[in-house]
């Protein structure tokens, strides 16, 4: 990754129509995705003028200027400030599209010139990580048969834009589904451990454990460090917490130092009306290039951060408000761009935190699991 999980570039010699191919590209993409565009070039640019409050404090010795109206904002920094991250730039975007930079480590389109010559550079080895020649001339030109590569004709729009999406979903595929337990509070209302609860002639960590199992390659359990011993003998990996005292949001967080290229299935362990089909739902309607995807409660309107699908790119989002004290997982999925499903019955996801809500909840199990106690 160069500047964001989901990028591909258009690279090749100035005058192939790199910037008409990538306007074309980005207006089909735009309709389904929020698309990012780098445009490298190698000549000097100028997005400000001489005689502007923003030029005259630029060259007063301002490091870094922003400039904003209300529909629009720019950041003009020199190059070797660090204090702008292209990262950072483009992280609610669902995919970037870079142009130029062809000798970059980053997947790309490469431009075939009429000539060809940008084929020689391949050949040499001087272009990394082509994934599809785009034919620049005629519609009559041989075809590219010795490069192993697809080959597109620049005119062919929408062929070149399902190859995108194609080549996307792929990556998308190549990141791991983990599951992970939620068992580090404090369980203070119930006044005993919520996890050890028996619901289902189980308790929580094991039924949940197996929700998760149905869905996940392998299924963690987060809690903190005194809790470890205990939790320990249920055989699933046990992941302490790194972050103390910051709530859900420290086991995620964790879990994500541990397997940075995950993608989560975190789960609360006091949910015992949450069912496999929920799950299932959720899953089905996942948006990977977004940060997360979760239920949004009909009554509330509130999205359910204890019941979500939290992708490898929230860590960032997570770490930044972890550095100001922020340590909700509401926060986050009201804050960035996230997949949606509205939940109209909250039954499945509810939190069984105290006494009163066991017993009754025990009750209605009962009848089909026998006599659960807690």
């Amino acid at each position: 990754m160069l500047f964001h999980p989901f990028e591909i570039a258009i690279s090749g010699f100035s005058g192939t129509g790199k910037t008409t191919l990538a306007a074309a590209i980005v207006n089909r993409l735009s309709k389904r995705f929020t698309v990012g565009y780098y445009k490298h070039g190698c000549h000097r640019f100028d997005i400000d003028r001489e005689g502007k409050d923003s030029h005259t404090l630029k060259q007063a010795g301002a490091g870094t200027v922003m400039i904003s109206d209300p529909e629009k904002k720019a950041v003009i920094a020199g190059t070797g400030n660090r204090q702008v991250s292209e990262r950072m730039v483009f992280l609610d975007c669902d995919l970037l599209l870079v142009e130029g930079l062809k000798e970059m480590p980053l997947p790309k389109l490469l431009m075939v010139d009429r000539e060809r010559k940008i084929l020689d550079l391949l050949a040499a080895g001087i272009i990394p990580q082509p994934v599809a020649l785009v034919l620049t001339g005629p519609e009559t030109e041989p075809p590219l048969n010795s490069c192993n590569l697809p080959v597109f004709h620049r005119d062919d729009i929408d062929t070149i834009t399902a190859f995108i999406e194609s080549f996307l979903a792929a990556k998308v595929s190549e990141t791991p589904l983990s599951g992970l337990i939620l068992a580090g509070g404090r369980s203070r209302r119930m006044g005993t451990d919520k996890a050890l609860l028996s619901y289902h002639g189980k308790n929580q960590i094991l039924h949940t454990a197996a929700l998760l199992k149905e869905h996940c390659r392998e299924v963690f359990l987060s809690c903190r460090s005194d809790q470890e011993a205990t939790y320990a003998s249920f055989g699933l990996p046990v992941i302490t917490d790194r972050y103390l005292e910051t709530g859900p949001a420290g086991g995620l967080l964790s879990a994500q130092h541990h397997h940075p290229q995950d993608a989560w299935l975190a789960v609360a362990c006091d949910m015992p009306f949450l069912n496999g089909a929920l799950l299932g739902e959720l899953l089905e309607n996942r948006m990977p290039l977004r940060f997360a995807t979760a239920f949004r409660h009909a009554g509330s309107g509130k999205f359910e951060p204890l019941s979500a699908c939290y992708e490898p790119k929230s860590r960032t989002a997570l770490l930044a408000g972890h550095a100001e004290g922020n340590h909700s997982l509401q926060a986050l999925l009201e804050g960035r761009r996230i997949g949606e499903i509205t939940l109209s019955d909250s039954r499945a996801i509810s939190n069984i935190n105290d006494p009163e809500s066991m017993q009754k909840a025990l009750r209605e199990f009962r009848p089909s699991c026998g006599e659960n106690r807690p």
